[in-house]
């Protein structure tokens, strides 16, 4: 007896649908933010509200009709307890990363779609919505920007000679562990910033390194990681691999986003 294979999706197709898709999310967003919304507290202490919910409502619905026959991880289906089983590809979601930056009314928050496959994420879309940007990479494309001027390529840049730009989670801006692991190098510029967008400031060479010496999950890099390795970029462990996907509980190590080398 012949066992049906999983329907094949061209890449191209699920990189426009992960676009559109992150497009839209960031409207209802910002929708949201500027009518105002309450801000929740989850079980493992960090912050939720509607618009969390509101988007990746919206993000399921259109990956599961357009593509139902790839799985779906996303932020607050898992902490509300459903968890997807994933074979060698799968979507991983979070509807809005840097959930403390959107609700303290700062900028640095986005959309993150990315698409993991062979435990290497192959495609993503992230969109900061407060910024009106959105950022692509994969099938075949590279990584680029799309935002008020039209469709750009972006790329990592060299580090200047006066030293490196570095940013950093604002949640750990006093963690020792950061002052040590910058200890001898030169940087001339250190900032602290949440979300995503650490990653996407690297991918388009404005900035040159992102240490991350706390805990993530997967789905807040799966997507950005595409578009940072697309841009030139590299996204690899303290001992120098790749950061992978698919790890029991979706749980990342820490990492190091370069730009060029």
């Amino acid at each position: 007896m012949n066992t049906p294979s999983m329907p094949a999706y061209e890449d191209g197709f699920l990189l426009d649908l992960a676009l559109r898709l992150a497009s839209e999310a960031a409207d209802l967003i910002r929708t949201i933010r500027a009518r105002g919304f309450a801000t929740k507290v989850k079980t493992d202490s960090s912050p939720v509200t509607e618009a969390d919910h509101a988007a990746e409502k919206h993000i399921l619905a259109g990956l599961r009709t357009h593509a139902p026959a790839i799985p779906v991880v996303a932020e607050e289906e898992v902490a509300a307890g459903i968890m997807t089983e994933t074979g060698r590809e799968f979507w991983l979601v979070d509807p809005l990363d840097g959930t403390r930056e959107f609700a303290a009314g700062r900028d640095d928050f986005t959309v993150n779609i990315g698409l993991v496959r062979d435990g290497r994420p192959v495609l993503g879309a992230v969109a900061l919505p407060a910024y009106h940007q959105l950022y692509g990479a994969g099938a075949g494309r590279g990584a680029f920007r799309i935002d008020a001027s039209g469709t750009q390529a972006i790329h990592v840049r060299t580090p200047p000679a006066e030293g490196l730009t570095v940013l950093a989670s604002r949640h750990y801006a006093d963690d020792p562990r950061l002052k040590e692991f910058l200890g001898g190098q030169a940087i001339a510029h250190l900032g602290n910033i949440g979300s995503a967008a650490k990653f996407i400031r690297v991918a388009e060479g404005v900035a040159d390194l992102y240490p991350r010496l706390g805990t993530t999950m997967e789905w807040d890099t799966a997507a950005p990681q595409a578009v940072v390795e697309a841009a030139g970029g590299s996204i690899t462990t303290p001992d120098g691999k790749v950061l992978g996907y698919g790890k029991p509980g979706f749980r990342n190590p820490h990492f190091l986003c370069r730009g060029a080398a």
